[in-house]
């Protein structure tokens, strides 16, 4: 039975507004044992987030995982983490100079010769500030899953992004102007070269 390269496609947010980004890289095993123990690295490496830079080769972003009230963490990925961004350009006054998403789902999935592991994250406020406002150039209806899988031999890094629009209705007039230039740069694409670097990466020789 040939099996199903839309596995753990549930898992991504559908797309209903603003624009959608699909970043995909793909690599094979001579045999599935082979697969099976990078599919191991690779689902590492995905949840190991202040690693993310040292795997991309281009160094547009740097990201650093803090916990859920916004102290900087050396661990894996855990739900209810911040990413704190750092893009380049001008940062985001409401994120003290950074752009911040908060880590909504983790997901690990196995079935018959399949396997996944899903990082779904989402435009977040700035937990180490008194303000609400989401504190990234993208509104929180936005959303980036990032997934590593395994289907026989084959492995796949991808970054799925959602309903992606710009951030212009914040309490400051700076970021608005900021999110509104980097937003509409984003949804045209200059988002892609980081993510797939990001992907790439993930399936590098260890």
């Amino acid at each position: 039975m040939e099996k199903n390269e839309d596995f753990e496609q549930e898992h991504i947010p559908k797309q209903e507004i603003g624009t959608q980004i699909d970043v995909i890289e793909k690599r094979t095993f001579d045999d599935e044992v082979a697969a099976i123990t990078f599919f191991e690295l690779a689902g590492y490496r995905l949840l190991d987030v202040n690693r993310w830079s040292s795997l991309t080769s281009n160094g547009l972003s740097s990201f650093q995982l803090l916990d859920h009230v916004g102290n900087p963490v050396e661990r894996l990925a855990q739900e209810g983490d911040y990413f704190k961004i750092d893009i380049p350009g001008p940062g985001s006054s409401l994120g003290d100079g950074y752009d911040w998403v908060r880590v909504e789902a983790i997901i690990t999935l196995r079935e018959l010769g399949m396997e996944a592991i899903t990082l779904r994250a989402r435009p977040a406020s700035n937990p180490c500030s008194e303000s609400k406002d989401t504190a990234h150039f993208l509104t929180e209806q936005a959303s980036s899953t990032f997934q590593v899988k395994r289907i026989g031999r084959h492995i796949y890094a991808e970054e799925h992004g959602r309903n992606e629009q710009a951030n212009v209705y914040t309490s400051a007039t700076v970021d608005n102007v900021r999110n509104m230039l980097v937003g509409w740069a984003a949804m045209l694409g200059f988002s892609y070269p980081q993510w797939k670097s990001l992907v790439k990466g993930l399936l590098s020789e260890p």
